[in-house]
């Protein structure tokens, strides 16, 4: 099978016989498509993973092999996550899921970016879905992203009606400002580029450039999906007093927040990284209700080209990578 793998900080396709994907209660599946997700692009940049990696988990594939006590058979079409909590130590309990040292071990083998892949038991009972038919593949590979941004719609708490600006209008950043609204949020969003502005209103929801934000909007909670340094000082100036960021993205240089006017102004900055199995659940729902529109979101390269659509993204030259393998 043919695989796109790390090798000396870039990504080469290369073919790989790799009996793993045998003997195991699971099943294998033929990859369809995966979506190029910037976690991926942290990791390569970054040189977080070894060479060999492969990465990816935003797939949607079709069953070829299977040994399962699922109702899943042979040629269904499915989406999956690729991290699983355990459900029962602390982490868990308390909500952290992402945190669950099951759910960080737990992943598919050997990555999305392959032309298959072996999902084990536990993700076919769990995190497993039939691919709706009202949905392209394409479209279905928002799965485990608008999960994401579920999860962290759920961490913030805002009432129903409370107000929310998305700051950063990536494809993260028009996922989670669907997901607010579809949660019964006011949502605002701002970006410094001017298609995404427009794009996120074409959907509905209300945006500006950053340099025609008013003074005076003032935000319950603030959504941080913007990668860059200035976004924090964005995000604490239209926070409202009393009210809650969520990081949901890195910054470059790791820069923390200014603890006087966390301390005086009694906000709350909270993170949120990966969904839970009920969080894909919903995820799954609003996509196939098309309360959450990602059509037209994403570019889509073969497989050979996984590099030139790292790259691409990486220079603002498309919004997100659906990686088609099939």
């Amino acid at each position: 099978m043919k695989v796109a793998e790390i090798e000396n900080d870039i990504i080469v396709v290369k073919d790989r016989d790799d009996e793993a994907l045998c003997g195991r209660k699971g099943a294998i599946v033929k990859v369809l498509g995966c979506g190029l997700c910037g976690s991926d692009i942290v990791k390569l940049k970054h040189n977080l993973v070894k060479n060999g990696t492969v990465l990816g988990h935003e797939i949607v594939a079709q069953i070829v092999d299977i040994d399962s006590d699922t109702d899943f058979k042979v040629d269904d079409v499915i989406v999956t996550s690729h991290h699983i909590p355990c459900g029962k130590c602390e982490y868990c309990k308390n909500g952290n899921v992402s945190m669950c040292r099951h759910f960080k071990q737990t992943n598919i083998y050997p990555g999305g970016f392959s032309e298959l892949v072996f999902l084990s038991e536990e993700h076919l009972q769990n995190v497993a879905y039939i691919k709706p038919e009202n949905l392209t593949n394409e479209e279905a590979s928002f799965y485990e992203p608008l999960a994401c941004c579920i999860r962290a719609v759920k961490r913030a708490g805002l009432r129903e009606n409370s107000t929310a600006l998305v700051i950063g209008l990536g494809s993260i950043g028009i996922l989670m400002a669907q997901a607010l609204k579809a949660y019964k949020m006011k949502v605002i969003g701002c970006d410094l580029i001017a298609s995404r502005v427009q794009l996120l209103k074409n959907l509905g929801i209300e945006a500006f450039l950053l340099s025609e934000m008013c003074e005076s909007i003032k935000a319950d909670g603030v959504f941080m999906t913007s990668g860059s340094d200035k976004a924090i000082g964005t995000a604490l100036k239209y926070a409202q007093d009393g009210g809650k960021i969520l990081v949901f993205s890195s910054t470059p240089q790791n820069l923390g927040y200014a603890n006087n006017e966390i301390y005086y102004r009694e906000l709350t900055v909270l993170g949120s990284y990966s969904p839970s199995p009920q969080d894909l659940k919903e995820s799954l729902e609003l996509l196939a209700a098309k309360q959450v529109n990602v059509a037209g979101l994403s570019t889509i390269y073969p497989l050979k080209s996984v590099q030139n659509a790292i790259d691409d993204t990486l220079a603002n030259k498309i919004m997100k990578a659906y990686i088609q393998i099939i």
